[in-house]
């Protein structure tokens, strides 16, 4: 049904098993309650503290297996996964204004795809109902109308945009009014399953939002606002539900709206712990995560390449490393957030064994320019490395990654800036945006020449850009969030794929080295 608005104008745009338990576990979702799910891709603002976590989890998960490449125990590797969706009565609120155009229109239908991929659809599951609005509010369809995955998959790419005003506190209305009624196969409230509601906008509306947003909430629907491009974001907290941290995200473009996926599939998941129902293939030791499990080893043993067997360890020695990291020092990472990554690579430093012999580093920091901060053992211990990072400044101008690339090949690993011949060599390049020059040939060389190289993206970071960058198995080697909450899980990944070097049987000290990681993941969850 169609109700027509006033049109706006139109506005632009082990133990190796103690390691695997060590990282921050991952937030719990608030299932109580029905919810009302507004989603508003929301700016960098408040991305400082997940930033914090995010960064220093995934090299601390990192740096901790390369330090001790070879240790008594293989990680736990994912054996299994089970994730049931809490029942839920859920509408999407999608704008289909004019500022949105056709093939931008076809982003936020992937999207809304892409999160019902992840749910338990069904009459006594979960229900899916979808709102298009812009000038006029348009029921596409119901909670009640399919019954299936497939069938609501197929409604969705029969969309199609309105391209008029935008109308988001009607449409909103329209939803507590109608979408979640029980002649539309709305469910009565009760505590076994939730109301939610995800607005996806990218306009300033024409009409109020903070009054009815209030009701909808009143209501018992939690909403949870996406913004996008030129949104404005005083409207998308008048919409969200409490915390706003929670509730408000914003992407630059409708080309990076499908990242959010992952968030509100995982926010829809019932976790269910495999390892105590006994649902798991392990030989030894049953690693819980949600809805999922790792299998893992006892002290002394190696976990097999089947991922659940152990075999004993002979014992041997730890291997060194030459580690640089090149780190993005344009001005779209922010005064703030530069001074917590300088924090995060003396957090990672602290975990390390400096000397001669074992762990070496060099800081090489880039935007329009690259400037070497330190070479390779330059310093030879913990306390001059952390003095010489907390002296870096912040460059503050372009972002020339293709640039940092070939100095990092040219310089930073030669003999000359202090590399060791024979030495592993691993570099961790972390940006937060688009390259502003050509990375394929330094990107290539890089890998050719036998660095290690791993790609750390965040915000407005290009994926293909990551992916060019990281060495082979590619989804080893590239990580990626457009939320900073999700960093513990790029650390997990990161665990399991690098404890591992060459004999996993080779130990050293690695008891030692896991208690300063555990007290350094306590640190930074306070």
């Amino acid at each position: 049904s169609l109700v027509p608005l006033p049109s706006e104008p139109p506005r632009p745009l082990n133990t190796c098993q103690g390691l695997a338990l060590c990282l921050p576990k991952e937030g719990q979702v608030n299932t109580s309650g029905p919810r009302l799910l507004l989603s508003t891709l929301h700016p960098a603002s408040g991305s400082c503290t997940a930033m914090d976590s995010i960064f220093s989890a995934l090299l601390l998960s990192l740096l901790l297996v390369l330090q001790s490449s070879g240790v008594c125990g293989a990680p736990p590797q994912p054996r299994g996964t089970l994730c049931r969706t809490k029942p839920t009565d859920l509408v999407f609120i999608i704008d289909s204004s004019r500022s949105v155009r056709p093939h931008e229109f076809e982003k936020i239908k992937v999207f809304v795809s892409r999160v019902i991929e992840g749910l338990d659809v069904g009459p006594n599951s979960t229900r899916v109902g979808v709102i298009n609005y812009a000038s006029a509010v348009k029921n596409e369809f119901s909670l009640k109308t399919h019954q299936t995955k497939a069938g609501l998959l197929q409604a969705v790419r029969r969309i199609e945009p309105l391209s008029t005003g935008t109308m988001t506190g009607l449409a909103i209305q329209f939803a507590i009014s109608r979408a979640f009624s029980d002649s539309e196969g709305g469910r009565v409230r009760s505590p076994n399953f939730n109301k939610v509601a995800i607005v996806v906008t990218d306009g300033r509306p024409q009409d109020g939002v903070q009054d009815v947003s209030a009701r909808a909430r009143a209501a018992g629907i939690e909403i949870f606002a996406i913004g996008v491009g030129r949104v404005d974001m005083h409207t998308l907290r008048q919409i969200a539900s409490e915390p706003l941290d929670d509730h408000v995200d914003y992407v630059e473009s409708y080309s990076v709206i499908e990242k959010l996926t992952h968030k509100f599939q995982e926010a829809f998941c019932v976790v269910s712990d495999l390892c105590a129902t006994g649902d798991h293939d392990c030989e030894q030791v049953c690693v819980s995560t949600p809805g999922a499990y790792k299998c893992a080893c006892k002290e002394g043993f190696t976990l097999n390449s089947d991922g659940k067997t152990c075999s004993a360890c002979s014992g041997g020695l730890g291997s060194a490393l030459d580690l640089v990291f090149l780190i993005d020092g344009s001005k779209s990472v922010r005064p703030e957030n530069f001074d917590l990554v300088k924090k995060f690579i003396n957090q990672i430093v602290d975990s390390l064994e400096v000397s001669d012999k074992q762990a070496q580093v060099g800081l090489v920091q880039y935007s329009s320019s690259v400037r070497q901060e330190f070479p390779l053992g330059q310093f030879k211990n913990k306390k001059d490395i952390k003095a010489a990072v907390k002296k870096m400044s912040y460059m503050e101008k372009g972002t020339m990654t293709g640039q940092a690339l070939k100095y990092l090949v040219d310089s930073s690993f030669s003999i000359i800036n202090g590399a060791r011949p024979g030495v592993p060599k691993v570099g961790i390049v972390f940006t937060d945006g688009r390259s502003q020059d050509y990375i394929t040939d330094a990107a290539k060389k890089a890998k050719d020449s036998g660095f290690r190289m791993f790609a750390v993206g965040v915000g407005n970071a290009v994926e293909d850009e990551l992916r060019e960058i990281a060495s082979e198995p590619v989804a080893e080697h590239y990580f990626y969030t457009a939320d900073f909450r999700t960093i513990s899980k790029i650390g997990k990944k990161l665990q399991m794929k690098i404890c591992v070097e060459e004999d996993p049987c080779e130990c050293k000290s690695i008891v030692k080295f896991q208690t300063k990681v555990e007290d350094l993941i306590n640190s930074l969850q306070q």
